[in-house]
This record gives structure tokens, C-alpha cells and sequence, in this order.
């Protein structure tokens, strides 16, 4: 899934990529950059292939690596930047997003391995017998991480992997060398409705991983392990360790992910390896870093140098915390693939059209 797609994209003479990413290229040998991004929200939801691709070119340094600090003591790691929400759109017809971030040139060395994240803040959903969400679509190169905070969410792809997740679960799901899949509200949470919120996220894989095979995890609330952090903080362990405390998620590299739900007033400390980025999504409340205040759908990005990240909770505060080694690798990313080169998308797109990729 992605905030921009075309939710109906089948294998036919005009391949259907949903989004305002055309051809994306960053490479870390080269400084300069153009960028082009001109579709509107009027058109955001389809590019055409027809023969050929329309390229926007972009390039960037991805060398731009923060100092180390000194590994004898704890140094804060600096907030870098505070993005706020775009513009909600629809993802099909079951997902309401904000897209936090792309892999712009300026903003992916501060977000590596991270690419992409949706937001859909909590929505009312009416009782109904019909399918909302989206259907069957490709994926190459990246991994796709679905964070159900409420609501249920139902997955199946070309590769076998499929589940139910509720509220608190999680879908990993690694398309690396290529599947279809789909995402719909589950059937019973269709036929009562209610609130649903969740989070998409794609990570990137570095070039030795992008054609390995695909897997799928489906891990439900329960079966996370928890840690307290400050006095009564909880963090919820996707992903990684905390505290000497590892989640069930497997990835192909190094990458903590926690969900931190605070009831009451608390000041906790995250410590994370140097040199790494770290991403943290407020998504109830109010949090305080620096003396200053980030209220609900902001994001905070900090930079990579240091280790530790010293948080201010408010009462009844919620956050995504996301921390993963940098993949300097180049980037080319057209809709639903992300590859290291233009050929490689070519053959990304080929290989869909021609079935290899499988369908549902």
C-alpha cells in the first residue's frame, strides 16, 4: 500500500503505478539534484507505462554522515527537523493518510533505511458488507510494515503469506524479490465497524537483499513482549531490543521499532546505537524533547550522531519510535519498486507485466 495509489492496478498493457514518486535516483556518487513532482492531487493516483517511463531525476550525497560521538559517554542525539502532516488522502477506499515521509534527496539520508510512512488517525467506519481497502497491487525491493492500532486488518499476497491482525498487532511483510498483495478491512470488523487508526511503513533493503525471497510475519498484540520505561511508561517491542528485551519481528537489518504508551506524566530516555537515524511519530498527546513541544501527528527526526534521546511524556501520550542503520546505498524508486538503478526498475516493471510477480 501507499498514500497514493491506484487501488485497481492488474497486469495489462497499461501498468497502473500509484504515485507522485516518478523515477526516483539517488546516488551516492553525485552532489547535484533535480527533483520533479508536479502531479496534483487531482492526479495522484495514476502514471501510465506505456513503452516507456516518464523519468524525474533525482540525485544526492548520501555520505552525509553526523560525527560520532565519544563511545565512552552517553551524547544526546540532536532533533534535526519536526515534519508535520500532509494533506489526508484516500488509499482506496479503506485507508485515510497522511504521508509523512518520501525518499526525497534532502530528507532520505535522515530517514535511511525508512522510505515511505502513511498515517490513517482514527476514523469512524460504518457497518457494511463491502471490501474497503485496496486491491491487489505489486511490490519489489522493500519491505512494508502495517502497525494496526485499531480496527483489524486483513493481508494476503502471491507468496502465500496472509493474516488478521487487531488492535496492537503488526504485518511485516518482505516483498523483496517481487509479489502481489492485497489489504481490506477484515469481514468482521467490516460487518460492525468502528474506529480504525493504523500506521504503513516501507523499509528499504540493502542491494544483497532486494531479490531474496518474500516472507511474511502476522504477529498479534499478545505475543509482544513489553518493558517499563521511566516510571510507567510501556513500551510495546516490535522490533530490536529495549532494555535487553527483543521483539518477534525478524529484519534483514539492524532496526528497532517500539509503540511507548504513557498514562500518566513521565520522562523516559531512549538510547540507540550511533550513527543511526531515528524517527518518532506522536501519535496521541503531547511530547516534550529540548524544551519543546510536538503535539499529535508530528513527527520528529533527529540526527544521526549520538546516542541517547531524552523524552518528556505527557499524561496519556502515545508514540511510534523507529531506529534503524542507515542503508547508503543509491536508491532508484518508481510507484511500488525501489531498486539501485533505472534498469532495474525497467526489469521490475517487465517481470510485473509478464506474471512473474504471481497475482491473487
Amino acid at each position: 500500500m501507499h498514500g497514493q495509489q491506484n487501488p485497481n492496478i492488474r497486469s495489462n498493457d497499461n501498468l497502473n503505478l500509484y504515485t507522485s514518486i516518478k523515477i526516483v535516483i539517488i546516488d551516492d556518487s553525485l552532489s547535484k539534484m533535480a527533483y520533479s513532482n508536479t502531479m496534483n492531487k487531482h492526479r495522484r493516483n495514476i502514471l501510465k507505462v506505456c513503452g516507456s517511463l516518464i523519468l524525474g531525476m533525482m540525485t544526492s550525497c548520501l555520505r552525509n554522515i553526523a560525527p560520532k560521538g565519544d563511545g565512552n559517554m552517553l551524547q544526546n542525539k540532536k532533533l534535526k527537523m519536526v515534519l508535520a502532516p500532509t494533506e489526508q488522502h484516500w488509499v482506496g477506499d479503506g485507508f485515510h493518510v497522511h504521508t509523512l515521509i518520501q525518499p526525497t534527496p534532502d530528507l532520505y539520508p535522515s530517514i535511511s533505511p525508512f522510505l515511505l510512512m502513511d498515517y490513517a488517525p482514527p476514523k469512524e467506519f460504518g457497518a457494511t458488507t463491502k471490501k474497503q481497502g485496496v486491491g491487489e497491487h505489486p511490490h519489489r525491493g522493500f519491505e512494508t510494515v502495517t502497525f494496526a492500532l485499531n480496527g483489524e486488518i486483513e493481508h494476503r499476497d502471491s507468496a502465500g503469506g496472509g493474516g488478521i491482525i487487531g488492535a496492537g498487532g503488526v504485518q511485516w511483510m518482505t516483498a523483496a524479490s517481487g509479489l502481489v498483495h492485497e489489504e481490506f478491512h477484515s469481514k468482521e470488523f467490516a460487518k460492525t465497524g468502528g474506529t480504525f487508526e493504523m500506521v504503513q511503513l516501507w523499509v528499504n533493503l540493502p542491494a544483497s537483499k532486494k531479490m531474496t525471497n518474500p516472507r511474511y510475519q502476522g504477529i498479534k498484540n499478545d505475543q509482544f513482549p513489553r518493558v517499563t520505561l521511566g516510571e510507567s511508561s510501556i513500551a510495546q517491542i516490535v522490533a530490536g531490543t529495549c532494555n535487553e528485551t527483543t521483539g518477534p519481528c525478524k529484519t534483514h537489518t539492524d532496526i528497532n521499532a517500539y509503540i511507548i504508551d504513557s498514562q500518566k506524566k513521565d520522562k523516559i530516555n531512549l538510547n540507540f546505537k550511533d550513527g543511526t537515524n531515528t524517527l518518532i511519530l506522536v501519535l496521541r498527546g503531547k511530547v516534550v524533547n529540548e524544551e519543546k513541544s510536538h503535539l499529535e501527528k508530528s513527527l520528529l527526526i533527529f540526527e544521526r550522531g549520538g546516542t541517547s534521546i531524552n523524552l518528556d511524556l505527557e499524561e496519556n501520550s502515545k508514540i511510534l519510535v523507529l531506529n534503524g542503520e542507515p542503508i547508503d546505498e543509491p536508491v532508484a524508486a518508481y510507484g511500488p519498486f525501489v531498486m539501485n538503478t533505472r534498469e532495474e526498475l525497467m526489469e521490475a516493471v517487465k517481470d510485473y507485466q509478464s506474471g512473474k510477480m504471481g497475482h491473487l
